[in-house]
């Protein structure tokens, strides 16, 4: 069953000052790791908010807007899409991933309830 990984922390973070190495090997380490077993789909780290744009549904219009869906301290920065054996497999590599204090990984199974092709 495929797991997606959603990683999310404080908006503000990170300054500047924040040396963003140490935490891009821990990601390469941990996509190196996944690959090599298998279970590595996809992953990515995701542009900031500034950039998003939404499409809503608006009495039967669809309205685009500027801006994420929601206002939120907190926002999505990056995502993996892991091919695991259970929801425990899923959330191993879910403790891999390098989160600052006060950030998280929302581990959610994929439904594929929607035909595809």
């Amino acid at each position: 069953m495929q797991y997606m990984l959603l990683i999310h922390h404080d908006s503000a973070w990170p300054d500047s000052s924040v040396d963003m190495e140490p935490l891009f090997e821990q990601h390469r380490k941990l996509q190196k790791l996944s690959k090599s077993k298998g279970h590595f789909v996809a992953g990515d780290r995701l542009h900031g908010i500034e950039t998003a744009t939404t499409v809503r549904r608006r009495n039967d219009e669809l309205v685009v807007t500027d801006g994420p869906f929601a206002e939120s301290k907190e926002v999505f920065v990056g995502y993996y899409l892991m091919d695991c054996e259970n929801l425990d497999q899923a959330l191993e590599y879910a403790r891999m991933i390098p989160v600052p204090e006060g950030g998280g990984v929302e581990v959610r199974p994929v439904n594929y309830s929607v035909p595809r092709g």
